[in-house]
């Protein structure tokens, strides 16, 4: 398969190209710093130079042709500013999404955030980021011409992952090694049973391919 992935240079996203080229997959990751793109390679990826938060449709729509499958895990990171929740975490999920239709790449996979609610109150810049992770998700989930699926992690750890997870619906709140959520969505990208769903994750004792096995019903 050949995927791509926004926010290539994120820290999930270089774990999960690593994961997808080790699988005999064809990882692109869209990047914003030409100087990154070395990282991409070591992690077997090809970088693609692009800044989503400038770049049109047809733009982002050529990057993804071709592609089996998208995956959204940009994100303007902490200590970024409330605009930059909109323009990151909302419209460039929206941006990529449009793209992918107007690909023609139906399979869509989003890393979210748990909590992500576009009705979620408050003042604070992580308030902010959970109402723009919020209405980029409803955004998706609008759409019929995508075979989507969100994926809500916990709290985001560097320990080394296990393999063993807890995927549901509704987990309830937990730690997720940055790992193990990579571990998850390289399932969940050959997982298109798992589309339409909304899940969380956090660490648990279900081993990470029977756990999307699960979801999927299969």
């Amino acid at each position: 398969m050949r995927i791509v992935i926004a926010g290539g240079h994120g820290q999930i996203a270089l774990r999960l190209e690593r994961l997808l080229s080790a699988g005999g997959h064809e990882a692109v990751g869209i990047i914003r710093r030409p100087e990154h793109a070395e990282d991409l390679r070591a992690a077997g990826a090809e970088p693609v130079v692009l800044d989503l938060e400038s770049a049109s449709v047809d733009e982002v729509a050529e990057a993804l042709r071709g592609a089996d499958a998208a995956v959204f895990a940009a994100g303007a990171g902490p200590g970024s500013s409330v605009e930059r929740k909109d323009t990151v975490d909302r419209a460039a999920a929206v941006l990529f999404a449009d793209a992918a239709e107007r690909a023609g790449v139906r399979r869509y996979v989003v890393v979210s955030s748990m909590g992500a609610d576009a009705g979620h109150p408050g003042g604070e810049v992580f308030d902010a980021y959970l109402r723009a992770k919020g209405e980029a998700d409803d955004a998706v989930r609008s759409r019929e011409a995508l075979d989507w699926t969100i994926l809500r992690p916990g709290m985001l750890t560097d320990d080394a992952g296990k393999g063993l997870v807890r995927l549901e619906a509704r987990t309830g709140r937990g730690p997720i090694p940055r790992d193990d959520v990579a571990a998850v969505l390289a399932e969940l990208v050959e997982t298109p049973a798992t589309a339409g769903l909304t899940l969380e994750l956090i660490s648990g004792s279900t081993p990470v391919s029977v756990a999307v096995k699960a979801v999927a019903g299969e």
